[in-house]
Protein backbone atom coordinates (compact mmCIF):
# COMPACT_ATOMS: atom_id res chain seq x y z
CA UNK A 1 0.00 0.00 0.00
CA UNK A 2 1.47 3.36 -0.80
CA UNK A 3 0.99 5.94 1.90
CA UNK A 4 0.17 9.98 1.15
CA UNK A 5 1.46 12.84 3.00
CA UNK A 6 1.76 16.24 1.69
CA UNK A 7 4.90 16.70 3.17
CA UNK A 8 7.65 15.05 6.09
CA UNK A 9 9.61 18.51 6.23
CA UNK A 10 12.90 16.18 5.97
CA UNK A 11 11.82 14.10 8.29
CA UNK A 12 11.31 10.56 7.79
CA UNK A 13 7.93 9.42 6.42
CA UNK A 14 6.69 5.95 5.65
CA UNK A 15 5.91 6.81 1.88
CA UNK A 16 4.62 2.79 1.85
CA UNK A 17 3.75 -0.68 3.02
CA UNK A 18 2.82 -4.36 2.39
CA UNK A 19 4.19 -8.30 3.53
CA UNK A 20 7.69 -8.43 4.57
CA UNK A 21 8.67 -4.84 3.60
CA UNK A 22 8.34 -1.39 4.72
CA UNK A 23 9.01 2.09 2.56
CA UNK A 24 10.73 5.26 4.18
CA UNK A 25 11.17 8.11 2.16
CA UNK A 26 10.63 5.86 -0.87
CA UNK A 27 13.21 3.55 -0.39
CA UNK A 28 12.40 0.08 0.44
CA UNK A 29 13.56 -2.15 3.71
CA UNK A 30 12.90 -5.39 3.86
CA UNK A 31 13.75 -6.53 7.59
CA UNK A 32 13.00 -5.11 11.09
CA UNK A 33 13.70 -1.60 12.21
CA UNK A 34 13.35 1.82 14.36
CA UNK A 35 12.43 4.83 13.12
CA UNK A 36 11.80 8.34 14.58
CA UNK A 37 11.11 11.18 12.60
CA UNK A 38 14.86 12.56 12.68
CA UNK A 39 16.64 8.90 12.46
CA UNK A 40 16.22 5.71 10.95
CA UNK A 41 17.66 2.30 12.54
CA UNK A 42 17.58 -0.43 9.96
CA UNK A 43 18.04 -4.17 10.93
CA UNK A 44 17.21 -4.38 14.21
CA UNK A 45 17.94 -7.43 15.03
CA UNK A 46 14.58 -8.85 15.85
CA UNK A 47 13.14 -11.68 13.81
CA UNK A 48 9.26 -11.69 15.45
CA UNK A 49 7.32 -10.61 18.03
CA UNK A 50 8.66 -14.28 19.96
CA UNK A 51 12.22 -12.82 20.07
CA UNK A 52 11.86 -10.03 21.29
CA UNK A 53 13.63 -9.04 25.07
CA UNK A 54 13.84 -6.38 26.87
CA UNK A 55 17.13 -5.05 25.72
CA UNK A 56 15.45 -4.11 22.60
CA UNK A 57 12.91 -1.72 24.88
CA UNK A 58 15.85 -0.64 26.05
CA UNK A 59 17.52 0.77 23.37
CA UNK A 60 14.37 2.47 22.21
CA UNK A 61 14.03 4.34 25.75
CA UNK A 62 17.53 5.84 24.73
CA UNK A 63 16.46 7.69 21.88
CA UNK A 64 14.14 9.34 24.39
CA UNK A 65 10.62 9.12 22.42
CA UNK A 66 7.77 11.19 23.74
CA UNK A 67 5.64 8.06 22.32
CA UNK A 68 6.81 4.27 21.58
CA UNK A 69 4.95 1.99 18.96
CA UNK A 70 5.26 -1.28 18.14
CA UNK A 71 4.50 -3.31 14.84
CA UNK A 72 3.99 -6.44 15.69
CA UNK A 73 3.99 -7.85 12.32
CA UNK A 74 0.44 -8.73 10.12
CA UNK A 75 -1.45 -8.73 13.03
CA UNK A 76 -2.05 -7.22 16.55
CA UNK A 77 -0.29 -9.18 19.35
CA UNK A 78 0.79 -8.46 22.67
CA UNK A 79 3.71 -8.20 24.42
CA UNK A 80 4.07 -9.38 28.08
CA UNK A 81 4.56 -6.09 30.33
CA UNK A 82 7.88 -7.03 31.97
CA UNK A 83 9.62 -6.80 28.56
CA UNK A 84 8.59 -2.86 28.47
CA UNK A 85 10.06 -2.14 31.90
CA UNK A 86 12.78 0.26 30.40
CA UNK A 87 10.12 2.47 29.01
CA UNK A 88 7.91 2.15 31.89
CA UNK A 89 10.73 3.33 34.30
CA UNK A 90 11.42 6.05 31.26
CA UNK A 91 7.63 7.20 31.63
CA UNK A 92 7.10 5.93 28.41
CA UNK A 93 3.86 4.34 27.43
CA UNK A 94 4.10 1.42 24.47
CA UNK A 95 1.48 0.43 22.16
CA UNK A 96 1.15 -2.43 20.38
CA UNK A 97 -0.59 -3.08 17.15
CA UNK A 98 0.19 -4.80 13.80
CA UNK A 99 2.38 -3.33 11.28
CA UNK A 100 0.33 -1.47 8.88
CA UNK A 101 -1.53 0.27 11.63
CA UNK A 102 1.62 1.25 13.50
CA UNK A 103 2.93 2.45 9.28
CA UNK A 104 -0.37 4.71 9.58
CA UNK A 105 -0.01 5.86 13.03
CA UNK A 106 3.22 6.92 12.66
CA UNK A 107 2.79 9.29 9.95
CA UNK A 108 -0.31 10.87 11.37
CA UNK A 109 1.82 11.39 15.15
CA UNK A 110 4.93 12.35 12.98
CA UNK A 111 2.73 15.21 11.05
CA UNK A 112 1.55 16.75 14.09
CA UNK A 113 5.25 17.08 15.23
CA UNK A 114 5.55 14.39 17.96
CA UNK A 115 8.72 12.79 18.56
CA UNK A 116 7.44 9.40 18.41
CA UNK A 117 9.56 6.35 18.26
CA UNK A 118 7.99 2.99 16.15
CA UNK A 119 9.63 -0.55 15.84
CA UNK A 120 8.47 -2.13 12.94
CA UNK A 121 8.41 -6.22 12.82
CA UNK A 122 8.82 -7.25 9.14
Amino acid sequence: MKLHLTNADGNYLITGYGKGWVEINRQRYTSSLILLPNQLIPDWNVANIESVNGDHFEQIAALKPDVVLLGTGPSHKFIHPSLSVALTKAGLSLECMSTDAACRTYNILMAEGRNVAVALLL
